[in-house]
């Protein structure tokens, strides 16, 4: 499973990625929306910001994965949303936008996994590592 380490190595990557690109690679992964997630440390107090794809789109809401690449621990980003659900959201390129994120419950869970895992079936994969039912998260903006 991914460490730490690693998975902040691949975020600066990412972004490296964005940048020197200019935005031409690393908007998406898989047909996938890359979105930059910033949540409040739920320790810290202090914005932490995440690189992550988004498998699905509803509405004008973001579905996100707490997959952890099939990891036994949940993702940081995620407990931190746990805690405090007010987060901000932007594309890149885009500018960021206030959020609502909700842990979906059990019934639209069973509804969105196969929708998700039909447009990225890694996470089936991640699913397949774990024995902790992988959280999904909607993304809502808030209302203006």
């Amino acid at each position: 499973m991914p460490s730490d380490l690693s998975l902040k190595m691949m975020n600066a990557v990412h972004r490296a990625l964005l940048a020197v690109t200019g935005r031409r690679l690393g908007t998406s992964f898989g047909g996938a929306p890359a979105l930059e997630l910033v949540t409040t440390g739920r320790r810290s107090g202090e914005p932490r910001a995440v690189m992550l794809t988004a498998p699905l789109q509803i509405d004008d809401a973001y579905v996100v994965v707490a997959s952890r690449g099939g990891d036994d621990t949940h993702p940081a980003w995620f407990l931190n949303l746990s805690a405090d659900p007010r987060v901000e959201v932007a594309l890149p390129g885009g500018p960021r936008r206030r959020m609502t994120a909700e842990v979906v419950g059990p019934e639209r869970r069973a509804e969105l996994w196969p929708r998700i895992v039909a447009s990225a079936p890694q996470y089936a994969r991640y699913q397949s590592r774990t024995t902790r039912e992988i959280p999904v998260v909607l993304l809502r903006p808030d209302p203006a």
